[in-house]
């Protein structure tokens, strides 16, 4: 579904029409199981390298690794123009062009087979028996190299590490559930200790928690843990968000943020033809020069919001085109015919809501980063200062790098590094205020996110959950809300 390539409209099609992707599926296990056991043996050899250097061209061709094509699911080894298919691809080649005598395999035995038949009608005893010396010296060479695997895999477990030897063996081997990893017991619906608040936006009512798409994306801020994102994919297949989204309806979470691309449009239309409820806020991206193909497929789709994502309006801030954002809204506006949609833009510089309130835009609430960047992968802390305070005069005075996230100090650990400066500022800022790496992609537990937040002056906050985490994250926020009724940033919803 995330497919760019020249064949994207064929490889959406397949995602879109169940029949076919399951026969798409089945054929793709069988030909890599085949394919592969093939090679193992030298069986049909050209054949198999030949279908399987095919079936490779369309890995690579689904998310080519070009310049204009970049996606955040894409393959393993996504690089310029060379990525892992088409090394493997390349190999398959090779192999399907060398000499089927070049290698021991059942290709080469039954080649002998028939020359061996062809040859006792043409040549001698003689000639037999130099033939059947020459292919013995053939296998003697081989035996060093077998007997070299041999010998090493007789000696392997001089080799295995600690945990092989002592935890997968014997008396000692754990499992899962009775090893020494703590099992940990997660919140059961019944334990739910009440529905998740409401607050209203433009004539919606809007959970205070909103639900978060990372797993609808597979996109996971993980830091350097490369592997992560993959398992969250993997994880996270279409009747799990289906459980995950009745799971939100459950606890009272009635609104989730959602990114505006194949896959998620394909989920969520899943969803609302099995009668899903859960309301659609669209983050969609623009450019300076095209500003409309995400805004018109979330209308098209049914999104009930529309927010123009945090990089972008970053970007476009830093770069004083605020006009471009102007323009933005205007278009929402103008499809929006009816006054039926709420917009938004998201920040992670705080800059983006100053600028937007010194121009006035038609908004009508604001996504902004907000945690109190207490961990220790949280980056640098120039403008997480405790003793901040605002300018006497009521100016909020924000340093060029107060939430500059782009540039020498940028990483993916960096949420909201002027957290004194956005709440002083929120303070002043009479719209809805949506908070949103409230955790830190992780690194916060949500009993002090929440806290913090709600708290801090935030009317909502995003958050993205697995299935297992949403009914203790409704718990500690409705905690989180109850503490936080006497704050002294007024509820603007």
């Amino acid at each position: 579904m995330e497919s760019q390539g020249p064949l994207s409209g064929v490889f959406h099609w397949i995602a879109e029409t169940p029949d076919v992707l399951r026969v798409v599926d089945m054929l793709n296990v069988a030909g890599a199981v085949l394919i592969g056991v093939s090679l193992s043996l030298g069986l049909l050899t050209r054949i198999s390298a030949t279908t399987g250097a095919i079936l490779l061209l369309f890995y690579y061709l689904a998310n080519p690794p070009f310049i204009g094509y970049s996606s955040e699911v894409t393959g393993e080894g996504h690089y310029l123009i060379v990525n892992k298919q088409l090394i493997e691809m390349a190999v398959l080649l090779v192999i399907a062009f060398l000499p089927r005598n070049l290698f021991w395999s059942i290709d080469r035995w039954i080649a002998g087979i028939w020359r061996k038949r062809d040859d006792e009608a043409e040549t001698s005893q003689l000639a037999m028996a130099h033939s059947v010396r020459r292919e013995m010296l053939k296998g003697l060479i081989a035996l060093p190299f077998l007997g070299g695997f041999s010998w090493a895999l007789a000696k392997k477990r001089k080799w295995d590490s600690y945990e092989e030897l002592s935890l997968v063996s014997g008396k000692s081997r754990v499992d899962a559930i009775s090893g020494a990893t703590k099992m940990v017991q997660f919140a059961k619906l019944a334990e739910l200790k009440g529905k998740v608040p409401t607050g209203r936006i433009k004539g919606y009512e809007i959970s205070r928690v909103i639900f978060g798409g990372g797993i609808v994306s597979g996109y996971a801020h993980s830091r350097d843990l490369i592997y992560v994102s993959p398992l969250i994919q993997a994880y996270n297949n279409d009747e799990k968000v289906m459980d995950t989204f009745r799971l939100c309806e459950a606890v009272g979470i009635n609104t989730m943020i959602l990114r505006v691309d194949n896959n998620t449009l394909k989920i969520l239309k899943k969803y609302r033809k099995r009668g899903g409820a859960l309301q659609w806020i669209a983050q969609c991206r623009i450019t300076e020069d095209t500003i409309n193909p995400d805004i018109d497929a979330a209308i098209e789709n049914g999104a009930m919001g529309i927010y123009i994502q945090g990089m972008d309006c970053d970007k476009l801030v830093r770069e004083n085109k605020i006009d471009v954002l102007s323009r933005a809204i205007e278009y929402i506006r103008k499809q929006d015919q009816n006054d039926q949609l709420i917009c938004g833009f998201a920040a992670h510089d705080l800059r983006v809501v100053v600028e937007c309130e010194k121009h006035g835009l038609d908004l009508d609430f604001y996504m902004k980063t907000f945690n109190s960047a207490n961990y220790w992968t949280a980056g640098p802390r120039l403008v997480n200062d405790p003793n901040w305070r605002p300018d006497p005069t009521g100016n909020t005075i924000i340093p060029e790098y107060a939430g500059d996230i782009i540039g020498a100090d940028y990483h993916d650990n960096m949420w909201c590094n002027s957290p004194e400066q956005t709440k002083e500022f929120m303070k002043k800022v009479q719209k809805p205020w949506v908070a949103f790496k409230v955790l830190g992609a992780g690194a916060i537990h949500p009993s002090q996110g929440f806290k913090y937040a709600f708290g801090n002056g935030a009317d909502f906050a995003c958050v993205g959950m697995f299935d297992f985490q949403i009914v203790e994250n409704a718990n500690l926020a409705c905690e989180a809300l109850s503490e936080a009724a006497q704050r002294q940033r007024p509820w603007m919803a």
